[in-house]
C-alpha cells in the first residue's frame, strides 16, 4: 500500500491532467460539450426523483427521526452510488483502452484507473454541492454533520481506487467483466437502501442489505447529509474497513497482474 500511495503522490499532476481530459474530452464534438459530463447524471437523478417522489408518491421526513424530505434522503445515497458505479465502469476499460500507454515501459500504469476515479468524484462534487444548496434553501440551514463530509469522501476515494485497480487488472484477462459490472451497477441501487428505508424491507430479505458493502457507504452519507447525526455508527466502522481492505487488496492484485499486461494486450 505504501508503494502505491507513494507512486500516486509522485504522479499526482499527471493523474489530475488525465482526469481533466477524461472529464472534458468524453463529449468533445457534441452540441453541449463538457456539460454532459455533469448533465447526464443530473438528468438521471431527475428521472429517479420524478418516478419515486411524484409518480410513486414516496413520502418520508418531517419528523424528529427523519428530519428532511424524501428528495434529500434519496439523493444523499444516490449521488455517491452513481459516482462509484461510473468509476467501476471506467475502470474496466482503463487498461484495455490505453494499450499504447501500457506498452511504454516508463509510463506509470497505476494512474490509469485512478484518473477515472478522480473524474467520477468531480461529477459527484458538483452534484453534492447542488444537494447542499437544495437543503440550505428548502430547509433554511445545514446540520453540523456537513462538516464531516470530507471523511466519507476520502473513504470512498480509497474504496474506488481499490475496486478500480481490481476491475482494471482482471478486465485485461476477462473482457466480459465490464458487462457483469454494468448489470451490477443497474441492480446495485435497488439492493442498497437509497430509494427506501431499511425497515420497509421484509425481515426475510433485510440481511441482503447488511451483506452489501455499499449499504454502509450510503448510510454514512445519509448520516452526514440527511439525518444530521451519527445514526449508524457501526456503518462508519464497516466503511473504514471496506475502504482500507479494498485499497490494499486491489492495489496488490493490480501490481501482481500488471507485469503481463503488455503481452496480453
Amino acid at each position: 500500500m505504501g508503494e502505491v500511495v507513494k507512486l500516486l503522490v509522485q504522479h499526482r499532476t499527471l493523474t489530475w491532467e488525465l482526469a481533466k481530459r477524461e472529464f472534458t474530452d468524453r463529449h468533445v464534438g457534441s452540441l453541449l460539450g463538457a456539460f454532459w459530463a455533469v448533465g447526464h447524471p443530473l438528468l438521471l437523478m431527475g428521472v429517479y426523483l420524478f418516478v419515486f417522489a411524484f409518480v410513486l408518491k414516496t413520502r418520508v421526513g418531517g419528523t424528529e427521526d427523519l428530519p428532511l424530505d424524501y428528495p434529500a434522503y434519496m439523493l444523499s445515497g444516490l449521488i455517491p452510488w452513481m459516482a462509484f458505479q461510473e468509476s467501476m465502469n471506467k475502470s474496466c476499460s482503463s487498461i484495455v483502452d490505453n494499450r499504447s500507454l501500457v506498452k511504454q515501459v516508463v509510463f506509470p500504469v497505476e494512474v490509469l484507473p485512478v484518473k477515472g476515479v478522480v473524474a467520477s468524484l468531480l461529477t459527484q462534487s458538483v452534484a453534492s454541492f447542488l444537494l447542499v444548496m437544495y437543503v440550505l434553501i428548502s430547509h433554511g440551514g445545514l446540520f453540523w454533520t456537513y462538516g464531516l463530509l470530507p471523511v466519507p469522501f476520502l473513504l470512498q476515494f480509497l474504496a474506488m481506487i481499490g475496486v478500480g485497480y481490481a476491475l482494471a487488472a482482471v478486465s485485461v484477462y476477462v473482457r466480459d467483466l465490464k458487462d457483469v459490472v454494468q448489470v451490477i451497477g443497474l441492480a446495485g441501487a435497488y439492493v442498497t437502501p437509497i430509494f427506501y428505508l431499511p425497515q420497509w424491507v421484509p425481515s426475510l430479505f433485510q440481511p441482503i442489505l447488511y451483506l452489501n458493502p455499499f449499504s454502509y457507504m450510503g448510510w454514512c452519507y445519509q448520516d452526514v447529509l440527511y439525518f444530521g447525526r451519527i445514526e449508524h455508527p457501526w456503518s462508519w466502522v464497516a466503511f473504514v474497513f471496506f475502504s482500507v481492505a479494498s485499497f490494499s487488496v486491489g492495489s496488490r492484485l493490480f501490481r501482481k497482474l500488471k507485469v503481463s499486461f503488455g503481452s496480453v494486450l
